[in-house]
């Protein structure tokens, strides 16, 4: 009771008057210590929970309970209310005394029997001896015991001081033999000696542990009420995280925070390191262990979780097995997770760490680096990388990251942002290959080619060397799996960053000799690494079908992205097929197939959510040719929004490719709105390429010629279709449409049955060539075939909801679009200015994320943006992404119209 005095208010007055009613004194001749009998009070500001004091009502059921709980976890005050309430008086004994021998706690927890009010038969007798109880005597309590109508409530505290195993079978014994008549209730931080098995496989033992002591978020809202604090539910979660629902680190904080003027921010940011918490747990359990073993927690506290290969590793020892089991069965706040893996309480962690530093300074990096190259053996590379950077061994770290074939984690996964910020803190010192593999990958990914291709140069160049036969390696430290396999690794890496660059700068010929290096190189690196890192390849097939798109060749850019987003589903492969999807949507919606492309593109935005990446952290490119399509069906607004989801998030998998489809989705907006200025000007810049594109200058011909015809120039529109290198069916039909402007009929009924019939040409094609037949048949005064065009345009439209098409084709249409005119056409979808969607807003048919019901709660609170990003720890550019996917889930533009949607489908 000790530790918890001052907190705890344990030694508080007696409920009455004690009058002993046996000996006067104990087995030394002194006389009893009262205060080991009474029952501790409760706080002011205790907090009763119901759900464990209904638990320990299964103390009157079984012979046996054990409130099992960490220093300061609640146990005795729990107890203590429990029992306070029963109506009945229950024998307390605090067992300070157990270390004086087994006579003495029987002296003691006979005497607080008889003061609790139980009727012992006289002849039971007392320990004379401090150091042994006769067998006879405990038979005779036993058996006293038995007889009762009643059974008596005894309630051990801190019975951990019970040491002795002598003492835990004569306790046994008793509970044994009394049946009935006793029920006892262990309060302990250490598992006690007694057979547990036994008593769990008969039912006979009630338990609660420390989990189940632990506040939730509820309960720790009210606590902090009765400290006279009130924090939103959130804040109370965030604090129940950090102290696991320690029960003394809540009271503490809310003690601490009562003394400030601003208590939830207090709360958010307190250094444990200073406050009574660290008084507390440096006391009541650094302390107490031996000088060894305060080492040991000492040094471990650098790591995030450990096991005892690792502990050994830190401490220049063997025994840490023993030791780490042992701190865990004594609730040292050493959490046992799975196998032989342990971890610290956070708080514990945080104020070992502060200790370390303080007892030894510059020790902390040599515990790091010791980590990182125990855990480089074992097989865990991120926990290698992250102890690495700590102990700034920037060569070892890069080259574990290389050797390990895991330089795609750089660029896919969940590890992508949090890399990123490791290796920004790489200094120039670090000149290993590895080092420049690094950098160039980081520099590749925001888009600094010239710096990014210098190191790719620089490490390949030194590769070379060391393929020569010099004993440089491809990274710093020890080498695991041999140095041709390291090599191979790192050259391999180097074919993916070569294929990247050759991606980014739209040159296919490099794209495919990187490919086909890689192929080659695949055969030298070990199979299980391979295997380990699907990203690789599926970065290397991204990376060379994107290249092969830019160049037009679209059925061999299928082959390679069609294997990406076939690849086994994983998060480490996420954003490849998300972009893979995505490019696969853009060949659907350049061949005309815009239903086709939508459906590709939403696949894609499901890839990224499934894994619970953020849609910012996806190439982007699906939500492109969502705009695309969204102009063809004359959503215009759906439109703008989805290109500015785009520029706002910058990806690292904008290529050429990227910035084509950017520009010619906002020049079809901006012709869609009649700005043709505005068209032109987008689609102007040409992206600087080692070579053109066909199909990026053929659609931006498209907008050229629909510009040239919008203000008047059929003619100069025609010149533009027409200097199209690669007869494209689009360009094609559009160039019709402007001879036909033009005055020459003929001619554009030539063009149209001049195009290819392949079968690859979609509806938005399709639907277009009809109405320049039927427009052509109209001005021919043929207003039958111009019927029949149009049906057919309207039947083929109608699949894909493209709209565009009708609008744009000009005044000649109206008529043919008269309520009148379309019955019987299948055109009925299409009206003249009809919306293109329903005014009702469609039901939410992707279901959304955790995270985003937590921002849109927080959004109904009328929280800023800022507010929300520091409520939930996660950044501002973090919320604005979850608000863009909720808005657009639950198809809604605007903050109050979500919150809205959301009350009406019970969202909040």
């Amino acid at each position: 009771m000790s530790a918890m005095a001052g907190l705890e208010e344990s030694d508080a007055q007696q409920k009455g008057p004690y009058v002993p009613a046996g000996p006067y004194a104990d087995p030394q001749g002194d006389p009893f210590l009262r205060t080991r009998f009474v029952v501790p009070a409760r706080p002011v500001t205790f907090l009763r929970r119901e759900r464990l004091v209904t638990h320990l009502d299964g103390a009157l059921e079984t012979p046996l309970t054990m409130v099992n709980g960490a220093a300061g976890a609640g146990k005795t005050l729990l107890v203590a209310d429990w029992a306070a309430a029963r109506e009945h008086p229950v024998a307390w004994l605090t067992t300070d005394a157990a270390g004086q021998g087994p006579g003495m706690l029987w002296a003691y927890l006979l005497e607080a029997l008889r003061a609790a009010g139980t009727d012992l038969p006289a002849e039971i007798g007392c320990p004379a001896d401090a150091g042994r109880v006769p067998a006879a005597l405990l038979a005779r309590l036993a058996a006293g015991l038995s007889t009762r109508d009643r059974p008596v409530i005894v309630v051990l505290d801190e019975y951990d001081r019970v040491a002795d195993p002598e003492i835990a079978e004569q306790l046994e014994f008793v509970l044994h033999h009394a049946g009935g008549g006793l029920r006892l209730v262990l309060v302990t931080r250490t598992e006690p000696l007694l057979p547990l098995h036994r008593y769990r496989a008969a039912g006979e033992l009630t338990e609660i542990r420390g989990a189940e002591l632990a506040f939730t978020a509820e309960e720790a809202a009210e606590l902090l009420e009765l400290h006279g604090l009130r924090l939103p539910a959130h804040a109370a979660q965030s604090l129940v995280n950090r102290t696991r629902g320690w029960a003394a680190g809540l009271r503490l904080c809310a003690l601490a925070a009562r003394e400030s003027p601003d208590p939830e921010s207090y709360l958010k940011k307190f250094e444990a390191d200073r406050t009574a918490v660290a008084d507390f747990l440096l006391a009541e359990v650094l302390r107490r262990q031996p000088p060894k073993t305060q080492d040991l927690l000492l040094r471990v506290s650098v790591l995030d979780r450990f096991r005892p290969g690792l502990v050994n590793a830190l401490t220049a020892r063997t025994d840490a097995g023993p030791i780490l089991a042992g701190l865990h069965r004594e609730n040292a706040f050493v959490e046992h997770l799975e196998r032989d893996w342990y971890r610290l309480h956070p708080l514990f962690a945080e104020i070992l760490r502060a200790h370390l530093r303080m007892r030894s300074p510059g020790l902390e990096p040599e515990l790091h680096r010791r980590a990182a190259h125990w855990l480089r053996g074992s097989g865990s590379l991120a926990s290698t990388l992250s102890h690495g950077a700590a102990a700034g061994d920037w060569e070892f770290t890069a080259g574990a990251l290389v050797d390990d074939l895991a330089i795609g984690w750089l660029f896919t996964g969940l590890r992508v942002d949090a890399l990123a910020e490791l290796f920004s803190r790489m200094g120039p010192e670090a000149a290993s290959p590895a080092a420049h593999l690094v950098r160039a990958a980081r520099e590749l990914s925001l888009h600094e080619l010239d710096r990014g291709q210098a190191h790719l140069r620089h490490a390949e160049r030194t590769l070379e060397a060391a393929g020569r036969g010099s004993p440089a390696r491809a990274g710093a430290g020890e080498e695991p799996a041999g140095e041709q396999p390291a090599l191979a690794a790192a050259r391999l890496s180097c074919a993916l960053l070569e294929a990247l660059a050759a991606r980014l700068t739209g040159a296919p010929a490099r794209a495919e000799l990187a490919a086909a290096a890689a192929d080659t190189l695949r055969h030298e690196v070990p199979a299980q690494l391979l295997e380990k890192h699907p990203e690789l390849t599926a970065l290397l097939l991204a990376h060379l079908g994107s290249a092969r798109l830019w160049a037009g060749r679209f059925e061999e850019a299928c082959a390679a992205l069609s294997s990406v987003a076939g690849s086994a589903a994983g998060a480490a492969t996420a954003l490849a097929r998300e972009d893979a999807l995505g490019r696969l949507a853009l060949i659907d919606y350049l061949d005309g197939w815009p239903g086709r492309a939508e459906r590709r593109a939403r696949s894609a935005a499901a890839e990224t959510e499934r894994y619970g990446l953020p849609q910012s952290s996806g190439s982007g490119m699906a939500r492109l040719v969502l705009a695309a399509v969204a102009v063809d069906r004359d959503d215009l607004g759906r439109a703008r929004t989805l290109l500015d989801e785009t520029a706002e998030s910058p990806s690292a998998w904008c290529d050429p490719v990227m910035e084509a489809v950017r520009a010619i989705a906002a020049a079809r907006l901006y012709l869609a709105r009649g700005d043709t200025r505005a068209a032109l000007a987008v689609v102007e810049p040409a992206v600087p390429t080692a070579v053109p594109s066909p199909w990026a200058e053929g659609q931006t011909a498209l907008v050229a010629s629909a510009a040239h015809l919008a203000e008047g120039r059929p003619e100069t529109a025609v010149k533009v279709l027409l200097a199209v290198p690669d007869a494209q069916p689009a360009c094609e039909v559009a160039a019709a449409r402007a001879q036909l402007a033009a005055g020459r009929p003929d001619a554009a009924i030539d063009l149209l049955d001049a195009v290819r019939q392949d079968g690859r040409s979609g509806p938005a094609v399709i639907v277009r060539a009809l109405l320049v037949r039927a427009q052509a048949a109209s001005e021919a005064g043929d207003t039958a075939a111009a019927h029949g065009f149009v049906g057919q345009a309207l039947r083929e439209a109608r699949r894909d909801g493209l709209r565009r098409p009708f609008t744009e084709a000009g005044p000649w249409i109206r008529r043919f679009l008269a309520p009148a005119s379309l019955r019987g056409t299948a055109g009925e979808w299409l009206t003249p200015g009809a919306p293109p969607s329903d005014d009702r807003p469609p039901p939410v048919v992707e279901e959304l994320s955790g995270r985003e019901r937590d921002v849109l709660r927080r959004l109904a609170l009328t929280m800023s943006t800022e507010e929300i990003a520091a409520d939930l720890y996660v950044s501002v550019n973090t919320v604005k992404t979850h608000l863009k996917s909720a808005y657009r889930k639950l198809s809604v533009n605007r903050r109050n119209e979500a919150v809205r949607r959301a009350r009406e489908l019970d969202l909040l």
